[in-house]
């Protein structure tokens, strides 16, 4: 089995799938859905990110292209692919390595945990492109310190919001932080979603994303702070010389 997921340039809809590849989508994993058919399951996560697993790579491509995504036209598509096995003789549940995932067999509960963990995995990678991005707009902010912008103040402030907004979406909407409710009742499930963050390195991925972000809300702290003392300074300079100005017109007024 073949299975693809991927973070679509356009978000994909519930309903487009289910008119595109003629699907019923139920309510799946954390507010995710899934669908299957003869020949496809299917499941779009609640953050954006569309799984397709298959017998066949030629089904996926097929669904891709009734959905109009086309993996070669499109550079900047976040993909990630993982080859699924069953094994009956498994002696295990399951196996997970770098390499692939075995299941004795495919229930819709294994396929949707797997499903959940590696498009969670493109998510992050969604995430750390962004913040690749934010990471070097902050070096410009703080190597423009010493250069007079009239709008940096404004731009500081739209910079910031864009911050607090790309933590709030990871951290609400990758699921991260919380063990998905299903796993609380199945012990075999939260056993293989478990491997698959370990294998993925969800955790340590996630955390090391929330720390860069941490390092650019602290450059923009630091960049606003020396922009309020420097304005400061500037209003202090203007008292001085405005008293000194009543100080001089002062002496003019006493001499005449």
């Amino acid at each position: 089995m073949n299975l693809l997921s991927l973070y679509p340039a356009k978000p994909v809809s519930q309903a487009a799938i289910e008119y595109s590849l003629d699907l019923t989508l139920k309510r799946g994993v954390e507010n995710g859905y899934y669908g299957r058919s003869d020949t496809l399951f299917a499941v779009l996560a609640p953050f954006g990110v569309l799984t397709l697993i298959a017998e066949e790579k030629k089904d996926i491509l097929n669904a891709l292209a009734l959905l109009g995504i086309t993996l070669d036209s499109q550079e900047h598509l976040i993909t990630q692919d993982y080859p699924l096995r069953i094994e009956p003789t498994l002696p295990h549940a399951f196996e997970v390595t770098n390499e692939a995932i075995t299941l004795q067999s495919a229930s819709t509960l294994n396929l949707n945990i797997i499903a959940l963990a590696v498009s969670q995995s493109v998510g992050l990678e969604h995430y750390e492109k962004r913040l690749d991005t934010l990471f070097t707009k902050s070096r410009k902010i703080v190597e423009s310190i010493h250069t007079f912008s009239i709008n940096r103040r404004s731009h500081l402030m739209q910079f910031a919001k864009l911050l607090a907004l790309t933590r709030h979406d990871m951290v609400s909407n990758l699921l991260l932080l919380d063990k998905p409710n299903i796993l609380w009742d199945d012990a075999e499930a939260e056993v293989l979603y478990n491997r698959l963050a370990f294998v993925l390195e969800l955790y340590d991925r996630h955390e090391i994303a929330l720390s860069k972000l941490a390092q650019i809300k602290e450059d923009v702290l630091l960049v606003m702070d020396i922009i309020n003392h420097k304005k400061s300074e500037f209003l202090e300079w203007i008292i001085i010389v405005l008293i000194g100005v009543e100080i001089v017109m002062g002496l003019i007024d006493f001499v005449r």
